[in-house]
């Protein structure tokens, strides 16, 4: 399960003023000269947007140095006045400990003031804070009330998280057929993690009949995109000639992309082919 979403990208689908509209086009061209000057010059006029904005480039390093401390105040400057993307964002650094203390309770806070402005990312990630226990106690039925909420606005890591939930059963009745609904949603906007749980509803029979060739349909979807859990499971289809013809160069060849990329298990099966000869 991905723990938490963690962009600090400008958000371009709210409705700003035409002046700020402007700043954002030439962020977009990465003409971060101009956008600087235009978010400046708004921000001296407390616009909150700009505020937001200039947190934006400094937190990223849009056109000025990196600037972590600069991006806090221009964050708060904007969250003060309710700006949900900047206590968003606000939220991130304190999380992954961006120029500051890794502080998850912190984290939470700001999570929770977009959260309960309609902000999907935010609701998201709380939902993920109650899912590990960062920062709270360890709560599923928690998990799964800001998973639903920021699934139902359609955001992919909320449907594929609550997927999880009710494929494992954590905070809710296991239900695999539940599970694959919310992971179809999250599989067909393109989001890996779910596409390759799909291949292990399918090549597991999990409340679907097994089918090894919708496994590795799923899986060659989510390995098309870097996925390496799903190189790894690629491979043990080909290990064991599972809807395939067996071919251990094939899977051996799987297994090492995995093991590249950071899998371990990966590293585990290509180190075991390699020790059994092939």
């Amino acid at each position: 399960m991905k723990k938490l979403i963690v962009s600090l990208g400008l958000a371009l689908t709210l409705s700003f003023g035409s002046t700020f509209d402007e700043g954002v086009e030439a962020a977009n061209k990465g003409d971060y000269k101009t956008a600087l000057t235009v978010f400046e010059e708004l921000a001296s006029k407390n616009d909150a947007d700009a505020q937001y904005g200039l947190g934006v480039l400094y937190n990223n390093g849009y056109g000025v140095k990196q600037d972590y401390k600069k991006a806090i105040e221009w964050y708060k400057k904007a969250a003060v006045q309710g700006n949900a993307n900047a206590q968003y964002n606000i939220g991130n650094i304190y999380y992954n400990g961006n120029g500051v203390k890794q502080d998850y309770k912190k984290a939470i806070e700001w999570y929770e003031k977009a959260a309960v402005q309609g902000h999907a990312m935010a609701q998201s990630n709380l939902g993920s804070m109650y899912n590990f226990g960062h920062g709270v106690k360890q709560d599923y039925f928690k998990a799964k009330e800001w998973f639903e909420k920021a699934a139902a606005q359609g955001l992919s890591a909320a449907q594929h998280n609550l997927g999880v939930l009710y494929a494992k059963g954590l905070g809710v009745k296991q239900d695999y057929k539940k599970a694959i609904e919310l992971y179809e949603k999250a599989a067909a906007q393109g989001y890996t993690d779910a596409q390759n749980n799909l291949g292990n509803i399918y090549i597991n029979g999990h409340g679907v009949k097994q089918d090894y060739l919708k496994a590795k349909e799923w899986y060659e979807k989510a390995a098309a995109q870097g996925n390496f859990s799903a190189d790894n499971n690629l491979g043990v289809l080909y290990q064991y000639g599972y809807g395939v013809k067996q071919n251990y160069k094939k899977a051996k060849d799987l297994f090492g992309k995995a093991c590249d990329g950071g899998y371990q298990k990966g590293c585990d099966n290509y180190k075991l082919l390699n020790e059994q000869g092939f």
